[in-house]
């Protein structure tokens, strides 16, 4: 079928542009995008692209228009939201870890299906897409069923949208991999997107919070939510019995070990340089733990309900996170994102 994608090239600005999608396979389905999240990792993906054209976007939401022979739990009308793909098969998969899949990297990252076969073509070539399953800044996305979690219709898509990574790796991390509980004290580093859901989903479950980040605007969000906001590490914080880090940066998640209380845990959830320097000595003496943790560490059909279910009891507001823009605005999006205007920006088909 015909559809508009955002295609992107890393030498040319993102451009809307007509684009046909193949056929659906029988796990299938075909998914009508309502609202989609902007992620660091599109960012960092169409950088090593080196130029290559590419659909991206792999925090979809919107309705299923078509379902493929396969597919029993999902029917047309149904909104969904679409996450991470895993094979379902693997040890990793089996032990109820998909993010941890033994085939994650080609099943989400390699620009095709598992067979190797294209899901969007543009003026008749293939193009990167599949990305995450899906490739959801486009009006329309192929997405195995599998990756889709249904969500109650009166959740707005754009609040939904995030939860199929960034909402979800940071809240999932909370939730899953930390697991603080009430009279622990969680630090959060970095309250852009994944850290503005962690500090959130904290906040609901009964945790103290303190935040860190250097902009202005998120440091006022955060502590419009119930945490306490300082600008770096260097700012005298209470006691912390566990950590969060979203920035990847070695000096910093060397800093957060040593603001740990004894036997503190620290997850990362942010990608950077691949080696750092840590105090070894210290964290064997002190009791730490160093965690890592991939989208949260969740089952998309078990994390996404939870945290819907709060977002419905009004225990998690995670609409004060988002600003909407079209995909049409694709450029001012991305810069309001960068600013620190908004926690998460979400992009709406155009008008």
């Amino acid at each position: 079928m015909r559809t508009t994608v955002l295609l992107h090239r890393s030498d040319e600005p993102a451009a809307l542009v007509d684009a046909e999608l193949d056929a659906l396979r029988p796990d299938e389905v075909l998914v009508r995008v309502e609202a989609t999240g902007l992620c660091h990792t599109d960012l960092v993906t169409l950088a090593g692209l080196r130029g290559a054209p590419a659909v991206l976007g792999h925090e979809g939401c919107g309705l299923v228009e078509r379902v493929g022979e396969a597919v029993t739990d999902l029917v047309p009308g149904d909104r969904v939201v679409i996450s991470f793909r895993f094979c379902g098969r693997c040890a990793q998969c089996d032990a109820g870890h998909p993010a941890y899949c033994e085939h994650a990297a080609h099943l989400n990252s390699s620009g095709r299906r598992p067979d190797g076969t294209p899901t969007v073509t543009v003026d008749g070539q293939p193009v990167f897409a599949s990305f995450f399953g899906q490739s959801s800044f486009a009006s329309h996305a192929i997405a195995p069923a599998q990756s889709c979690v249904r969500v109650a219709a009166d959740v707005p898509a754009h609040v939904a949208a995030p939860l199929g990574c960034g909402f979800l790796t940071g809240a999932g991390a909370v939730l899953n991999t930390l697991a603080p509980t009430a009279g622990d004290r969680l630090l959060v580093v970095g309250a852009g997107g994944v850290g503005a859901a962690a500090a959130a989903t904290a906040l609901a479950v009964g945790v103290e919070v303190v935040v860190i980040d250097p902009m202005e605007q998120r440091r006022a969000l955060a502590q419009s939510l119930g945490a306490t906001a300082y600008a770096g590490l260097e700012d005298q914080l209470p006691s912390i019995t566990h950590a969060l880090d979203t920035t990847g940066r070695a000096d910093v998640i060397a800093a957060t070990l040593k603001r740990l209380s004894p036997r503190g845990v620290l997850a990362l959830v942010g990608l950077g340089k691949v080696l750092g320097e840590i105090d070894l000595r210290d964290v064997m003496l002190r009791g730490l733990q160093l965690r890592g943790c991939v989208e949260g560490d969740a089952v998309p059909a078990v994390t996404i309900p939870r945290l819907v279910a709060l977002y419905r009891e009004g225990l998690l507001p995670l609409d004060r996170l988002v600003a909407t823009f079209t995909l049409d605005e694709f450029d001012a999006a991305l810069k309001a994102q960068r600013d620190g205007v908004a926690a998460k920006v979400v992009l709406l088909p155009p008008a």
